[in-house]
């Protein structure tokens, strides 16, 4: 069967229809699968105080109490931080050690059952850049 054109010539053309196909099949998918990525939001649940242990003593001296709630706010000892992010956290947990004349704060991080998990995950990243060792996570009082 001849291909057209002269004898002996080699034929250098590439069908790009079913690269074509490929692609589009693979923009489907992603057009598909976009909207899901976003709605997969882990929660954070908080631990459960058990009735039959007992109270710690709160500690002495200062200490660090952040509160980040569902709505997304960061309070670090009752004043809110914004951007909620994590190096304004840390700049806030810094201000508290030079006030404290101490890097050795602990820290008490309470969240609602419906806080973002990158919210708080923000908080201990900030806490671990800033030094603090003691990092203990209460159950949101009510």
């Amino acid at each position: 069967m001849a291909m057209g054109g002269r004898t002996g010539e080699v034929f250098c053309e590439i069908n790009v229809t079913p690269l074509t196909d490929v692609f589009l099949v693979l923009l489907v998918i992603m057009i598909l699968v976009a909207p899901l990525v976003n709605q997969t939001v882990l929660k954070v649940d908080p631990p459960q105080q058990n009735s039959s242990s007992k109270p710690q003593p709160p500690e002495k001296g200062p200490k660090l109490d952040v509160l980040v709630t569902k709505e997304g706010r960061v309070l670090v000892n009752n004043m809110p931080v914004n951007p909620p992010d994590s190096q304004t956290i840390q700049s806030f947990i810094r201000q508290e050690q030079t006030k404290a004349n101490t890097e050795d704060l602990p820290l008490n991080l309470s969240s609602d059952a419906d806080a973002l998990q990158k919210y708080v995950v923000a908080v201990m990243d900030a806490a671990a850049g800033a030094g603090i060792k003691r990092v203990r996570v209460l159950p949101l009082r009510k």
